[in-house]
């Protein structure tokens, strides 16, 4: 079953842009994790590959941990912000435009056969087509080399640690429900749902076989988005109403959106600048004084990993 994602695919170098200053990094604990499970299960620190990288954010906090980093993504605006921001990284870096189903085969020079020790996928891989992705995966991986998929959800406001958060938790799911739904894609569900109907290696009509089902690693944090906090993994944020609405438009979901509705992108009538401004107003009906408006939230996380034979 393919997952194909144009949207972001479509991206220019300014929405790029736009994209990365919305969109949060990740956790170094969580690269702590991913490199320790590598290594202490056999892997090496000679080249990572990091798929569907979009503006480069994960592939740049890999890089130190290794050699050789090669970042893809099928975006020519997603790739062209990745290398400007790559320009004072410490780290070379090889940023190329190519897709999860072809893994630089389509290259000049390609991703070697055989030649990638941590094949990474930071919230991507319910883009791809994974019966086309894993046997790819597998044909640049060496023996012992290591997947690692993982992703992010949207933030969840915590309806006990806001102002008026249940109110605020409820207009945004509304919000969506009424008006973003129809422009929801399965990738968004298997993100919601922390991974748990993506295609592995051996569920696909065709697996495989290449991939130890044995040395197969789940991880999740903050799963019910209930308050549990993790400091470390950074499951819980806090954000102004600005700040969120520049992080709701970094979805998928509000892009198509916005193609739907042009008339209404960047005035008062964006769907983004609509939550934002009802959040404002229910904070300040909680006695928050304008200018002083903060959120917290929350995420889930999930991590994937398993080993080639």
């Amino acid at each position: 079953m393919a997952y194909k994602e144009e949207t972001f695919r479509a991206y220019t170098q300014a929405q790029g842009k736009t994209y990365a200053a919305g969109r949060p990094g990740y956790s170094p604990e969580l690269f702590k994790i991913i490199i320790n499970h590598h290594t202490s299960t056999g892997g090496q620190l000679n080249t990572v590959l990091d798929v569907g990288c979009g503006t480069g954010q994960a592939t740049q906090d890999l890089a130190p941990y290794f050699s050789n980093t090669i970042g893809l993504d099928p975006s020519e605006g997603m790739i062209s912000t990745a290398r400007a921001s790559a320009e004072s990284a410490t780290s070379s870096i090889r940023f190329e435009v190519s897709a999860a189903e072809a893994l630089g085969t389509d290259l000049e020079p390609p991703i070697a056969d055989g030649s990638v020790d941590l094949l990474t996928a930071a919230t991507a891989a319910h883009w791809f087509d994974m019966a086309r992705f894993w046997p790819n995966a597998s044909r640049v991986l060496k023996p012992g080399g290591t997947v690692a998929l993982w992703a992010r959800t949207g933030m969840s406001v915590n309806p006990i640690k806001t102002p008026n958060g249940a109110a605020i938790k409820a207009l945004i799911g509304e919000a969506f429900d009424n008006e973003l739904r129809p422009y929801e894609r399965l990738g968004s569900i298997l993100t919601r749902d922390l991974y748990v109907n993506l295609p592995l290696p051996w569920t696909l009509e065709v697996p495989v076989e290449e991939f130890d089902k044995r040395s197969f690693l789940r991880k999740e944090w903050n799963k019910n988005r209930e308050g549990v906090e993790n400091e470390d993994l950074g499951t819980g944020t806090t954000v102004t109403p600005e700040e969120l609405e520049k992080l709701i438009g970094t979805n998928s979901t509000v892009t198509r959106w916005r193609e739907a509705h042009p008339d209404k992108f960047g005035t008062e009538e964006d769907i983004t600048r609509k939550i934002r401004r009802r959040i404002e107003s229910l904070l300040h009906e909680a006695g928050v004084k304008p200018g002083e408006e903060i959120l917290r939230g929350e995420v889930a996380i999930v991590l994937l990993m398993v080993k080639k034979i």
